[in-house]
């Protein structure tokens, strides 16, 4: 199917008029080695350092997510506009630099997966009250809010989760009993709903089932954040920022060298990634091919997933290279701010479902438990799926500019 794109930096073109050289992304960068550098301090300051014990407060959490931001971005201007720096230099750094935010996001990763899924759990078990966390882990932002009319069909086919293929039957039954006689319902008098009151004991059991195996791995992921704050390593990319925030190593034609064609490759990078994207698929609001092979046996990472990562990747490069071209005058454009929002919700599903997946085959859980974290798996494909709807919708529509930053 031909896809009509349209020109992402239409809207950022307009106040082109002058010029452009190799010194705006050393002033870009400069700016992100001082956010890197006050993060950090206001970082160790909260105690969120190797030697603190804050790593939970809410100034701790803002500043690791302010070191992943500049980190983010120094690593991938890097990238994008590598002819113009000196290559020795960058090919040393960024590399570096990824490997720090990725560490630095695994535990608030695990944090808010935790949270999606339970929030999932609650609402898909018909709950009246919010289910706490077992484990005293902060609650996030998770965002599961799927149609419930689309996972309660898609209840039997989750049946066929490999972790208990025996249970489906007993558990179906009892799902369905209590979602197909409303009658019943009106006749008899609510039940009390004290704390999970009204989880099923399915839901229940994988709620705990989740909730151990994900604040273990956020434990984890918090001990290896704190040993790479605290290791050479991590130092010696904070002496390189630190210098990079005085001195930015440009080659030599930096100087005279319109940087523009750059951040258009990476636009057309982006083009060509979305134009091989199923959207016609995406265009309706569930797959049921995908849902199918997520109910595979095998643990390898969903093969539909990969080319949407991939293009959220190449999105955020493309909005940091509007961002070095026009710095804090940048356009906010309305729809790569969707598209952008749509894909990180495509993300978050998918590893949500990954998560209920990979609970679902632990070995000797009971036939209920597998029952409920199948239909739970359901749920988040199917999140999956109208994220990839939602991105369909987002890009297929016109540029609009606010004018602010």
């Amino acid at each position: 199917m031909a896809q009509q794109h349209h020109d992402l930096t239409d809207s950022a073109a307009a106040p082109a008029a002058l010029p452009v050289t190799g010194e705006a992304l050393a002033g870009y960068l400069r700016g992100q080695a001082t956010e890197f550098l006050r993060a950090l301090r206001l970082h160790r300051e909260t105690g969120g350092g190797p030697n603190g014990s804050g790593g939970g407060t809410a100034d701790a959490v803002a500043a690791a997510r302010a070191l992943r931001r500049s980190a983010r971005r120094i690593s991938g201007s890097l990238h994008t506009f590598r002819p113009l720096l000196d290559p020795g230099w960058s090919e040393e750094i960024r590399p570096e630099l990824a490997w720090l935010s990725g560490t630095l996001a695994l535990e608030h990763a695990c944090e808010s997966r935790l949270d999606r899924l339970l929030l999932a759990l609650h609402r898909l078990s018909g709950a009246t009250t919010v289910p706490t966390q077992t484990s005293g882990t902060g609650t996030g932002s998770g965002t599961g809010t799927g149609s419930g009319t689309a996972v309660s069909a898609a209840a039997p086919t989750t049946t066929a989760a490999p972790a208990a293929p025996t249970s489906a039957p007993t558990s179906a039954s009892a799902s369905a009993s209590q979602r197909t006689a409303p009658q019943r319902a009106t006749t008899t008098a609510p039940r009390p709903t004290p704390d999970r009151g009204n989880l099923t004991v399915g839901a229940a059991k994988a709620a705990a089932l989740l909730d151990r195996q994900l604040t273990l791995a956020r434990t984890r992921a918090h001990s290896t954040a704190l040993q790479a704050l605290g290791s050479s390593r991590f130092h010696a990319v904070a002496d390189k920022v630190a210098v990079l925030a005085s001195e930015v190593p440009l080659a030599p034609h930096a100087a005279t060298t319109d940087p523009r064609p750059l951040a258009t490759a990476a636009e057309e990078r982006l083009t060509d990634a979305v134009a091989a994207l199923p959207l016609v698929t995406a265009g309706h609001p569930y797959n049921a091919e995908a849902l199918i092979h997520g109910l595979s046996p095998d643990p390898a990472p969903h093969p539909q997933d990969a080319p949407w990562h991939q293009v959220r990747l190449l999105l955020r490069l493309h909005r940091y290279a509007l961002e070095v071209l026009h710095g804090s005058d940048a356009p906010l454009d309305v729809r790569l701010l969707s598209a952008g929002q749509a894909l990180d919700r495509h993300r978050d599903a998918s590893e949500a479902a990954a998560a209920a997946a990979q609970a679902a085959r632990t070995p000797r859980i009971a036939p209920a438990t597998a029952y409920a974290l199948g239909v739970l798996h359901a749920d988040q494909r199917h999140e999956v799926e109208a994220a990839r709807y939602a991105f369909q919708r987002s890009w297929q529509k016109q540029t609009i500019g606010t004018g602010t930053s």
